[in-house]
């Protein structure tokens, strides 16, 4: 018997890795923007609790550059075996294939969705010194001062970016451009009065803005949003009726990982989402939670790609 045992165990440690039940060891899910943005906040609201679901480890890590390119290509070069998943974001799934020549990946091709997380609308914030107290003032103030109103954005290719041009072709005005390497850094620099505006995810600069550190001017969605509800949509305030860009978020793996991790991943997403503690922080943050299935993610994309084409063309935004 003990000879029986021994055999069992030595076979059992023979096994390879993908023999064994998923997950056997910790998860890797890659932010492509630097600590401190929306989608540094989003991952780890949702990874910890992923982690429970799962029985294993979700570790969050960022690699930042390129515009969320760098970090979105190695994800979407990584082996498909579920241990290395993305961060999806409307910036780096939907508009980059368009604002770059070639961004490496192609978010149709190169990854297999898992889920949506939610959506949250940009806000448009100034320093507190900054004159313009509206959105119509700081329009009227940019048309005096052409060229000469500078905005930060979490890279170039962003939805921080992107959102701008947009936001300045609408309004028949120039603004000057200063990327960063994340929403983080941005308004940082945002803070500490080195440029004078930006659009910034409402689950990043809500917390600077409550505390008097920014000046939240409007928000960029559809509808006002339920966390600053006095806070006027761009749209009414600029009287810009068409005027919308609100961010989502998801989490996608690389092409060719098997169906059932994908609907395991899934499973454990849904159950993250379902919890009072993720459901409380997304939506302190600003971001509503539209959960579903791999399918639904997957047209999603392909949706939100074809919409930010056509409005990355007319802006006429490139990257730098």
């Amino acid at each position: 018997m003990l000879r029986l045992l021994l055999v069992i165990w030595a076979l059992a440690l023979a096994l390879p890795a993908s023999a064994q039940p998923f997950p056997n060891r910790p998860i890797t899910l890659v932010v492509s923007f630097a600590p401190g943005g929306s989608t540094s906040i989003v991952a780890r609201a949702v990874a910890d609790k992923m982690g429970e679901a799962l029985n294993q480890t979700v570790v969050v890590e960022n690699r930042a550059g390129g515009g969320g390119t760098v970090g979105t290509r190695a994800v979407a070069n990584s082996p498909p075996d579920g241990y290395t998943l993305l961060l999806g974001y409307t910036g780096t799934l939907a508009i980059a294939p368009t604002l770059y020549p070639n961004p490496g990946y192609d978010p149709r091709k190169n990854f297999a969705p898992i889920g949506m997380i939610g959506n949250a609308p940009n806000s448009l914030v100034v320093n507190p010194s900054f004159p313009a107290k509206s959105v119509q003032e700081l329009i009227a103030y940019a048309k005096a001062n052409p060229g000469k109103v500078s905005y930060g954005s979490a890279g170039v290719g962003t939805m921080s970016h992107v959102a701008a041009e947009y936001f300045a072709t609408s309004a028949g005005i120039k603004l000057t451009h200063v990327p960063y390497r994340g929403t983080g850094p941005a308004l940082a620099d945002l803070i500490g009065g080195h440029i004078p505006m930006a659009l910034a995810p409402i689950p990043a600069a809500h917390g600077p803005a409550s505390q008097g550190q920014l000046r939240m001017l409007a928000v960029t969605s559809a509808k006002r949003s339920s966390l600053v509800p006095d806070q006027p949509t761009v749209a009414e305030a600029a009287g810009l009726p068409d005027f919308e860009a609100s961010l989502y978020y998801g989490i996608v793996a690389p092409a060719g990982t098997p169906a059932p991790i994908v609907e395991r991943l899934n499973q454990a997403l849904r159950e993250a989402l379902a919890s009072d503690e993720v459901k409380r922080r997304l939506a302190t943050d600003g971001a509503e939670i539209t959960a579903g299935s791999p399918a639904d993610y997957a047209a999603h994309i392909d949706r939100d790609e074809k919409r930010w084409s056509v409005v990355v063309k007319a802006s006429g935004a490139k990257a730098e």
